[in-house]
């Protein structure tokens, strides 16, 4: 995940350092050579001859100034277009610097104009865009052009004396130096520039990667600013809220009034604990925590969404696990006497001096003794369950099958169960010998109770999920029990254990499915087995 997100930045972010480190430095000094030449010729015509620049050779200074000009506008239209490439840009470019400058410079009057600080900014910029050789070339060439300008002057003029030859060596000794230190700055800040583009590839990873584990948590996460409009929000949110308008932009308000409700409540007294709920049209109960992301009153708060089904079922399956290995332990202790229990009930039935009464009892003895047995035989597959291995099913096929066997085994008849298909050609995961064993809990639970016609149905959830269910007929279960139905050794039967719905719904959470029970329209109890893990 990082390193194909280093690759996809790093063309795009090596492009644009390398703009900030040439062409728009380039363009900056066009822009202030326009403003020199321009300066530079307003200065010549505007001042009265012999006042101002140009006093010794003014055709010169005037004929330079102009051509200048006209160059700093042509360096500036070709910077732009970035034609030709750029290290022959500048090149060209700082050389006619110095020779322009060299000129205007002994039109003005030499050294004494005052022109000669303009050479040292020519290659001052000269050794900021091309550093390294062309640092010290720049400041070779300049202090050479200088050198033949002096030497002209000096050949003109009859007044020159040692403090000129002075002034040229400083200003000879000025234009290196100042090639020196342009060139360690340039080098240093490209040295800058490298760690800063190099921290921004690794930001951009950072950033690309925590939204990477923020989508993958197993927890909603929301991130709302002051007026509750949402910044961040994860897949799981939106699943878990169950709303089309759950998206990056939107009001809370307007997918989850309750949940608004509760974030106004929170942030008028902090200590308020926020309350379950469950969000409009979804089946599952959410656990909001809110956490303020800064001191400020108006700083954005990070809502964290649990599924508290979710749970509920971790804390289940602790409480389980501790007591399967209890009971495991206890089940194999009585195993042994109930076995000699139901061994000397049966011998003794086969007593010939018992009357009808006596051999009543042993029958109840083997009956319970068969019961008890049935209760230890559950409470160890309960404790030994092994994982699961999944495999695609289809699923309509496999029914069909199952029906079949289920119609020998029982000698039922073609009436009693049918088999409805709404949506064909379904293929879920999910291991075979487990779904077996689950559906045929069901179906016999529902020719037990449910009374009248069973129909098993392959369909969809409102969500488009595939879904397995068991209908029928019967009286349903009572309300005030219902919420109960899936606990282990609970039953309202007399033969009952109570592990057979318990089982059904561990084996479907094994195979990443669910087992939920729904009262028919009418009469009749609806179960059902939602797959997660399928392909159509």
């Amino acid at each position: 995940m990082v390193s194909s997100t280093h690759t996809d930045l790093q063309p795009a972010l090596d492009a644009e350092r390398e703009a900030s480190l040439t062409w728009k430095p380039l363009e900056f000094l066009t822009l202030y050579r326009l403003t020199l030449a321009g300066l530079l010729a307003a200065l010549f015509f505007l001042l009265p001859l012999g006042k101002g620049l140009g006093a010794q050779a003014p055709w010169l200074y005037g004929a330079t100034s102009l051509i200048y000009l006209v160059f700093a506008l042509a360096a500036g239209f070709l910077a732009r277009l970035r034609q030709p490439g750029y290290k022959l840009q500048v090149f060209g470019q700082i050389l006619v610097d110095i020779v322009a400058i060299a000129l205007l410079m002994h039109a003005g009057g030499g050294l004494g104009s005052g022109l000669g600080i303009l050479l040292v900014l020519a290659v001052a910029a000269g050794a900021l865009l091309l550093p390294g050789k062309f640092a010290y070339f720049f400041a070779a060439v300049a202090t050479l052009v200088m050198l033949v300008e002096f030497s002209v002057s000096a050949l003109q003029s009859a007044t020159t004396g040692s403090t000129d030859f002075t002034r040229a060596g400083l200003l000879g000794v000025a234009l290196f130096t100042t090639a020196t230190i342009a060139h360690l700055l340039a080098r240093r800040i490209r040295d800058i520039e490298a760690l800063a583009a190099q921290r921004g590839v690794d930001l951009a990873n950072l950033a690309r990667l925590n939204a990477h584990v923020v989508q993958r948590l197993q927890s909603g996460i929301l991130v709302v600013d002051e007026q509750e409009r949402v910044h961040l929000l994860n897949d799981t949110a939106t699943v878990m809220l169950h709303s089309e308008r759950a998206r990056t932009g939107n009001l809370v308000q307007e997918f989850c009034p309750i949940l608004h409700r509760q974030l106004a409540q929170w942030r008028s007294d902090p200590v308020f604990t926020p309350e379950i709920f469950t969000p409009s049209g979804a089946h599952t109960s959410l656990a909001p925590r809110f956490t303020a992301l800064g001191k400020a009153r108006d700083s954005a708060t990070l809502i964290f969404l649990e599924d508290t089904a979710a749970l509920e079922q971790q804390a289940q399956q602790m409480k389980l696990a501790a007591l399967g290995r209890l009971t495991a332990s206890i089940a194999h202790e009585v195993r042994n006497p109930l076995g000699a229990i139901s061994h000397a009930g049966q011998l003794l039935g086969e007593s010939p001096h018992l009357d009808a009464g006596e051999l009543r009892l042993t029958e109840i003895i083997r009956n319970h003794s068969l019961r008890v047995n049935t209760i230890i035989e559950n409470v160890l597959q309960l404790s030994r369950r092994g994982q699961s291995n999944p495999k695609d099913i289809e699923l309509e096929s496999w029914l069909r099958d199952f029906l079949d066997e289920l119609r020998r085994c029982n000698a039922i008849s073609a009436e009693k169960i049918q088999i409805n298909v709404d949506n064909k050609n379904v293929t879920v995961a999910f291991d075979p010998g487990q779904l077996h064993q689950v559906v045929w809990n069901l179906t016999h639970n529902a020719l037990q109770h449910g009374g009248g016609a069973i129909e098993l149905r392959i369909g969809a959830t409102e969500a488009r999920l595939p879904c397995l269910e068991v209908l029928d007929e019967g009286a349903g279960i009572p309300d005030d029990v219902e919420a109960e139905i899936f606990e282990p050794f609970f039953t309202t039967a007399a033969t009952g254990t109570g592990l057979g719905l318990y089982l059904s719904r561990e084996l479907c959470e094994m195979n990443g499915a669910r087992l939920s029970y729904a009262r028919r329209d009418g009469r009749g109890s609806r179960f059902r087995i939602t797959f997660t893990r399928h392909s159509d």
